[in-house]
């Protein structure tokens, strides 16, 4: 008898035991799927670079904005204080525009002829010729019948050294007229667009410099460009 109650007890145990366990669920459940969102692509904002084409309608719009007219070259042997022409405004706006781009820094009075002119804003370094690329390539217009003519002390642009018949300037250069009688051959051909209004004492040392075959001065003359109004 007492065989039948364990036994009895022991499958009541079991049944209810069974009951209370928790099904397990045999479904295979996958992962749920992942849609990729696609990435809105970044605008990329392309760098303006000037030529030809843009170089003369941004000027007018630059030099609508940007007013200054006086500007300040140092150099290791002194200041040259200069006041640019209003009346060649794509001139006094290209020059502005590349001292605020500090363009000039770090360049050179490259060319010196004795008692002739000092010319400047070259380097023969890797890193003026990539700033020159980041600007642009470009050339500007003469702006020779505003009745201003070589005087010394001038402030002129060279033309290019591209076969050019019309004389376009060379926007990254510049030079000084030192000649005491001026340089009044190169009304037609070139255009002033600014004067020495103080420093010309600094002009005159550069001038008397030693220079090797290139006409480079064998003592560098490094300058910085300065805007001072």
């Amino acid at each position: 008898m007492n065989f039948f109650r364990v036994l009895l007890t022991t499958l009541l145990v079991f049944h209810f035991s069974c009951e209370n366990k928790p099904k397990e669920n045999n479904k295979v459940v996958l992962p749920k799927k992942i849609e990729k969102i696609a990435e809105e692509p970044k605008l990329v904002e392309k760098k303006f670079i000037l030529n030809d084409e843009n170089a003369i309608p941004f000027f007018y719009e630059y030099g609508m904005k940007n007013k200054e007219k006086n500007v300040r070259i140092v150099t290791n042997y002194g200041n040259i204080d200069i006041e640019l022409f209003e009346e060649t405004p794509y001139h006094r706006a290209n020059f502005i525009f590349l001292t605020k781009e500090k363009y000039f820094d770090g360049t050179y009075f490259h060319r010196v002829v004795k008692d002739f002119i000092i010319q400047g804003g070259n380097s023969d370094s890797y890193d003026v010729s990539k700033r020159r690329q980041k600007i642009g390539r470009y050339l500007l217009p003469p702006d020779t019948k505003k009745g201003f003519k070589h005087h010394r002390g001038i402030l002129s642009i060279p033309s290019s050294d591209i076969d050019n018949p019309y004389k376009l300037a060379s926007p990254y250069e510049f030079f000084i007229v030192v000649d005491r009688n001026g340089a009044y051959h190169l009304d037609k051909n070139y255009t002033p667009f600014g004067k020495v209004v103080n420093g010309m004492d600094v002009v005159d040392k550069i001038s008397d410099l030693e220079t090797d075959r290139r006409e480079w001065p064998i003592d560098n003359v490094k300058i910085k460009v300065d805007i001072i109004d």
